[in-house]
């Protein structure tokens, strides 16, 4: 998520969409290349904005932070899951410092 950070609120502009680098079944896991990462904070400078956070969807299941979620998570980055039913949007968890 592409945007701005300011006094404590977070302003998402573009939801950048990034490959699932994940070698496994795709719905079962969304991992980010560390070359991706750093290509998206570029996108984000060059459009004078910054890497705010990060998104993925759960396909038919509810939203919430996975263990890997957790164990992969970085303070300053905002995470938001979607929950994904039947194609649609269904529900979404967001957060900031979930790691622990």
């Amino acid at each position: 998520m592409l945007g701005s950070a300011a006094e404590g609120v977070k302003d998402v502009r573009v939801a950048l969409p990034l490959e699932n680098a994940f070698a496994g079944e795709q719905d079962e896991r969304y991992e980010l290349r560390p070359e991706d990462l750093l290509a998206a904070d570029r996108a984000a400078r060059e459009r004078r904005m910054d890497l705010i956070g990060i998104y993925h969807s759960h396909p038919d299941c509810d939203a919430y932070f996975s263990e890997t979620d957790l164990k992969n998570s970085c303070p300053w980055y905002s995470f938001l899951v979607l929950s994904i039913r039947y194609g649609f949007y269904h529900h979404a968890i967001a957060g900031c410092r979930i790691w622990s």
